[in-house]
């Protein structure tokens, strides 16, 4: 075996399109080898005993490069060679993720009084992410929340947000979103653009997506975290309901912070508990 190589990401990820490029002292390419699903590089090319240079690329890292000496077998170890994020920001190994609704949630906050906030969170809610390999632009999101699943702690407030008023969740029982892109907002932020669908009108929302990072759970599986938040206007999905007080202070503010935290699953599926 001529040159071998473990290619990394900075969580200890394998970066399976990565690129390994050897060259000899003139600037000459004598090897170029690509890393496979592990992120591992093997090639039989022998190398003449001497000092190269090696370079590791890949789509959306920063390129690393380094010494090598090949010594009379012909064998170039590179070991294993981790690579940094463009912009600084890493994220979880490519792929399809699955949300977890037990240990994720999906809350919003509105005005009330023109004093105090009301919360609310909606409980029944799945989704799917996938993570793209070559290009994290194209990386995606779907998500589906039951709009009855509504939960503010009063059961007479919930029921006058699930009738025609708000959400109208016999008639439009589901809130679906659905992304369209994906743009670095920052050194550790992005922006997901994307179509809410509630209420029976399709608008476009982006979200401002923070990686918390991810890591091994007790189950035997990977988890990913997230935290996204955005605002949302009741009037751009035709809920203009309110009641005006005597001062005149809407009963109800006229926007939405809605906070999601997330765990997704690395797979196509939850695990069988």
């Amino acid at each position: 075996m001529g040159l071998t190589a473990r290619i990394r990401t900075r969580d200890g990820w394998a970066v399976s399109h990565a690129v390994v490029t050897v060259t000899d002292m003139t600037g000459t390419q004598v090897v170029r080898a690509e890393a496979d699903a592990e992120g591992a590089v093997r090639d039989a090319t022998e190398l003449a005993p001497g000092a190269y240079t090696v370079i590791v690329t890949a789509v959306g890292y920063a390129p690393a490069a380094s010494s090598a000496i090949v010594t009379a077998n012909g064998r170039a170890e590179v070991g294993t060679v981790t690579l940094a994020r463009q912009g600084g920001t890493e994220l979880p190994p490519p792929g399809p993720w699955t949300i977890d609704p037990a240990h994720s949630s999906v809350a919003a906050v509105a005005q009330h009084l023109g004093i105090s906030s009301v919360h609310g969170r909606f409980t029944e809610f799945a989704g799917t992410i996938e993570i793209a390999p070559d290009d994290i632009t194209k990386s995606r999101v779907e998500a589906v929340i039951r709009a009855a699943s509504i939960d503010t702690g009063n059961g007479m407030r919930d029921g006058h947000l699930k009738s025609p008023d708000f959400l109208d969740a016999e008639r439009h029982p589901e809130i679906t979103y659905r992304s369209t892109g994906l743009t670095a907002a920052g050194s550790d932020r992005w922006t997901v653009h994307g179509e809410l669908a509630m209420h029976g009108v399709v608008r476009p929302v982006d979200l401002d997506l923070a990686y918390l990072g991810t890591g091994a759970d007790p189950w035997g599986g990977t988890r990913a975290a997230f935290r996204a938040t955005t605002e949302l206007r009741r009037e751009d999905f035709a809920m203009n309901y309110n009641q005006v007080l005597q001062a005149g202070i809407a009963a109800i503010g006229t926007t939405l912070r809605v906070e999601l935290d997330v765990q997704a699953v690395q797979g196509e599926s939850l695990p069988v508990a």
